[in-house]
């Protein structure tokens, strides 16, 4: 059984993977609602209209790392003999931290304070967002990686 890494950033699947997290990634923007759903559809609205591209370009170079740190939730879910969205959805809480260590990491390092202060910002919020969007996270995943 390949690893999860070698599921989804293999060079026969990366792209459709990569299609699957964009679809993903809108589909959770759509899907927000109140105040907090129009910052964040017009913040991705203007990173898209600004630099057309960046949001994929950040997705297929994260992918591996995204990965890197899901495998072990991933492996679990095998060696129980359950599917990863039940696995996934009932660990959603440890599935956005295991994510959030990436971008974290990638904050702390950045030479940017503005995207530091921004990052910070938002950080609060995210958790909740990513939890949200375990399901669809799980369901792409078994797509991929059955």
């Amino acid at each position: 059984m390949p690893s999860l890494t070698e599921a989804l950033t293999g060079d026969s699947k990366k792209n459709a993977v990569v299609d699957d997290c964009m679809a993903l990634i809108d589909a959770e923007v759509a899907d927000k609602g109140g105040l907090a759903g129009f910052a964040i559809k017009a913040g991705y609205k203007t990173v898209q209209g600004i630099k057309p591209g960046f949001v994929r370009q950040v997705v297929t170079d994260l992918l591996p790392e995204f990965s890197r740190v899901l495998e072990p939730l991933y492996q679990e879910a095998k060696t129980r003999g359950q599917g990863v969205r039940e696995h996934f959805n009932s660990d959603a809480p440890r599935v956005a931290d295991a994510l959030l260590s990436i971008t974290d990491e990638k904050a702390t390092h950045t030479k940017s304070s503005m995207v530091k202060a921004t990052y910070e910002k938002l950080r609060g919020s995210a958790k909740k967002n990513v939890e949200a969007a375990v399901p669809r996270l799980a369901a792409m995943i078994e797509k991929h990686a059955p």
